[in-house]
């Protein structure tokens, strides 16, 4: 099953590249601007004199290259819309699209090679001519010597002996795909006419029949058109179907169901991968990064690699490979489980906005350097805001709570406690020392100061809940020192957030205008100024109601207590003083206040314990 899967990742990998180099052109809009400026610059105002004198040639040449231009669009908006086609197929209908079109490639790859081939050897035949060879012919050793030197006859032969056999192996995988297809071998006329350039090369002395040997080369290539009129049907039949499919599909069926059948974040993986391999040789072989360092090739691939809107989804998939891996570590040093989570969709879909608010794709060099390192930043907080509000918190209030005496669970607890409040303080003490011209370092001093707050107000709340397991008494104070930590670190968010949405604002109307920020930040002044700002204001209404309906009870005194002798229901812990309901139950004043917190009714009996 596996191994199915990965084919099927494999096969819809190469459309995407076309896809991407049609994206990187902007569907041949880009050479509009081109082509307006070539003909101002050509034809100026010569347009109008041209008519004067009765010679519109200019004239008529400028509407050939719109009309080309115009076709050329045309024809590129078809290609991609059949590359879309063909990317939704499924993987047993893909694959008869590759066993038809991959022998085009075949003919087209073996064509390349013998022509870069030829352009090789021809270069050592420059100083060469017919009165060397006739003093071979007597052999004269010098001659002969001066040939092997100046020739280098060795690297010749050694480069013509490679380009057979890498002929031959091209044609036994045309043969093999003409077989899948048509259950018929090829004639052996074609398997011949993949190495006759290259023995044509040995015979004769000069490059003037390059072109004969082009043609010759070309010849498999007569076949596939045969092939491809014999299944002309299935072929047809195959793109209405990816049409269809296309058609049928809603923008939300196709995000959200067709998402997961193409297995689209692994296929974005291995583009992104496969993109980000072939740049690294292309820049080798053009010495483009010969005497960097490390850090500079890593630079280099890493800007190469989010040039395109296509390569930005391919880089989104990666950081959420690594945002998960990374969540299954802490996962498993929290609690010894590495149940899946979550997390991809959402680091992902963190990196993708971020890429779009600051238009990370179309950004100068090292400006979209710079603004990629602030994006992973800021998708490495979202991380540790998720580890730490999913894992650490519910973790060590659970721990404090229950009187957990397990040291190796606190351990791990505090463990990653302190890796979080490490790591901010860290990227703000880099902050603090450090100037980099950026609109985002007020962002990311804010959102570090926030983690940093969460996890001392975790930290906090459970030192309370600890000193509140060694009293031997109910600790009444108990809860009032928990709502003043928590209302603090509620209140520092807040500001926090707001300075956060009010950068966003600064930075929207007098820095840089963005449209696709502005639903981002609608999204952040809802849920982190808004919301927070209506929860605390339940938080605190719930909390005066419920102690002024507390306090309306009545206290229970020492002979009521002595009578009653039994514990709390609530806590399980014995009374020194408590509150008597209106259903006659006795609880502590702190627990019965917690209680009404969250409900109304008695913990017992389910009557109503106030009444307005």
């Amino acid at each position: 099953m596996s191994t199915i899967v990965s084919l099927c990742v494999f096969l819809r990998t190469p459309p995407l590249f076309i896809m991407d180099r049609i994206f990187n052109n902007s569907f041949g809009f880009q050479d509009i601007d081109g082509l307006v400026i070539t003909l101002s610059n050509t034809f100026g105002n010569s347009i109008h004199n041209q008519f004067e004198d009765g010679d519109p040639v200019q004239y008529i040449v400028a509407i050939l290259l719109l009309f080309y231009l115009f076709i050329k669009i045309i024809a590129i908006c078809l290609i991609f819309c059949l590359l879309l086609c063909i990317f939704v197929l499924p993987t047993r209908h893909l694959y008869n699209v590759y066993i038809h079109g991959a022998p085009i490639c075949v003919v087209i790859l073996s064509c390349w090679v013998n022509m870069q081939t030829l352009n090789v050897l021809s270069k050592q035949y420059v100083n060469f001519n017919m009165d060397i060879i006739n003093k071979v012919i007597t052999w004269d050793v010098d001659v002969i010597l001066g040939i092997f030197t100046q020739l280098k006859i060795v690297n010749f032969f050694c480069l013509l002996f490679c380009n057979i056999i890498l002929q031959f192996g091209l044609s036994l995988v045309f043969n093999f795909l003409q077989v899948c297809a048509t259950n018929h071998s090829i004639h052996k006329v074609v398997y011949i006419s993949f190495i006759t350039p290259t023995l044509m090369t040995l015979i004769t002395a000069t490059h003037s029949n390059t072109v004969t040997m082009l043609l010759l080369s070309l010849l498999p290539l007569f076949i596939v058109p045969k092939i491809c009129w014999i299944n002309i049907l299935t072929i047809v039949k195959l793109i209405c179907y990816g049409y269809k499919h296309i058609r049928e599909s809603t923008i939300y069926d196709f995000v959200f169901m067709e998402w997961s059948r193409l297995n689209m974040p692994n296929v974005l993986k291995l583009f992104w991968a496969i993109r980000l391999l072939d740049l690294f040789i292309l820049s080798l072989l053009n010495k483009e990064i010969k005497h960097e360092t490390l850090f500079g090739t890593v630079k280099y691939l890493l800007i190469k690699g989010c040039d395109t809107s296509t390569a930005v989804l391919g880089m989104a998939s990666f950081v959420s490979y690594f945002c998960h891996y990374i969540i299954v570590f802490f996962r498993w040093v929290v609690t010894e489980d590495v149940d899946q989570m979550n997390i991809r969709q959402r680091s992902a879909i963190v990196f993708l906005l971020l890429a779009l608010q600051t238009r990370l794709a179309v950004l100068e060099p090292d400006e979209r350097f710079i603004q990629l390192l602030i994006n992973i930043s800021i998708t490495c907080d979202f991380l540790m805001i998720y580890i730490h509000g999913s894992m650490v918190d519910p973790l060590l209030r659970s721990l404090s709570v229950n009187r957990n005496k397990s040291i190796n669970r606190h351990l791990r607890g505090l463990l990653v406690s302190g890796l979080l409040l490490v790591f901010s303080i860290t990227v703000l003490r880099y902050l603090w020392h450090y100037n980099f011209p950026s609109n985002w370092k007020l962002d990311i001093f804010c959102i570090n100061l926030q983690i940093s707050v969460k996890v001392l107000v975790t930290l906090g709340v459970y030192s309370l809940y600890m000193i509140d397991g060694y009293h031997k008494t109910i600790w009444e104070k108990l809860d009032d020192y928990e709502f003043y930590i928590k209302s603090f670190g509620d209140v520092a968010n807040f500001c926090l957030s707001t300075i956060i949405f009010l950068n966003g604002v600064n930075n929207l109307f007098f820095e840089s205008v963005n449209i696709a920020s502005i639903p981002l930040m609608c999204l952040h002044a809802y849920y982190g100024i808004w919301r927070s700002i209506r929860d605390g204001w339940r938080v605190l209404i719930r909390r005066r109601l419920a102690i002024r309906r507390v306090e309306s009870l009545a206290d229970a005194t020492n002979v009521q207590l002595s009578e009653f002798d039994d514990v709390c229901s609530i806590c399980r812990h014995i009374m020194d003083s408590a509150k008597i309901t209106n259903c006659n139950h006795y609880f502590h004043r702190i627990c019965l206040r917690k209680w009404l917190n969250l409900k109304d009714k008695c913990p017992l009996c389910h009557h109503i314990l106030y009444q307005a």
